[in-house]
């Protein structure tokens, strides 16, 4: 089964990509991670990603195919979580696993307000040696600004400073808009708030999945 998990910066889409990966057995592909990934050798990406904003369309879709082809053959069983963002994106995606013999099975949206958004942001920390990430407010570390699992400081990342994540909410709804009435159009999305617990969230999902497995 491959899933798109939808939704916008500070949505919670991180978090439950990793609670359905454990629950399901699922390979994430986050683009986030991906884009920051390329961003280390990449003055030009690197810019983009600290603004804000995002990688050419076109660009980030060869990305996450060559991504793809290098480290998940099978093609199966893989939670795409904030790809694709635009209709041309899907339908390459759709018709890429389609070669493979593989399909998107689901599209899941997150959904919160711009102002929760920013609220949540604000409070996350990211372990700047192993990447763990952390939330002030939701998920605190045991000792203040040093991570759990290795002693590393928590630092605040550039593209998580309030500017940066208004912008980042901005060019989602902006480029999304187009994607998301196709799915719905198409029915093909599911909604789900994304302003919940964390577990309550996680319950929904997983019924979702579950309930889809019957079909």
């Amino acid at each position: 089964m491959n899933i798109v998990l939808l939704g916008s910066p500070a949505s919670g889409k991180g978090t439950q990509a990793e609670l359905l990966a454990k629950k399901f057995g699922l390979y994430i592909l986050a683009t986030g991670d991906l884009s920051r990934k390329i961003a280390e050798t990449n003055s030009r990406i690197r810019e983009i990603v600290n603004s804000g904003k995002l990688i050419p369309e076109e660009e980030m879709t060869m990305y996450v195919f060559d991504f793809l082809i290098k480290t998940k053959p099978d093609f199966d069983n893989i939670l795409f979580e904030g790809f694709p963002r635009f209709v041309s994106q899907y339908q390459a995606l759709d018709n890429f696993l389609a070669t493979k013999h593989q399909a998107l099975d689901l599209v899941i949206s997150l959904d919160i307000s711009r102002v929760e958004a920013i609220k949540r942001i604000s409070a996350r920390r990211v372990c700047a040696s192993c990447g763990e990430v952390y939330n002030l407010v939701t998920k605190p570390s045991k000792i203040t600004n040093v991570c759990d699992l290795d002693g590393g400081s928590l630092i605040l990342r550039p593209d998580d400073e309030p500017k940066s994540v208004a912008v980042r909410f901005d060019y989602y709804i902006a480029n999304t808009k187009e994607l998301i009435d196709f799915l719905d159009k198409n029915h093909k999305l599911i909604r789900v708030s994304g302003e919940r617990p964390i577990e309550t969230i996680s319950a929904e999902i997983n019924q979702i999945i579950e309930n889809y497995g019957q079909n």
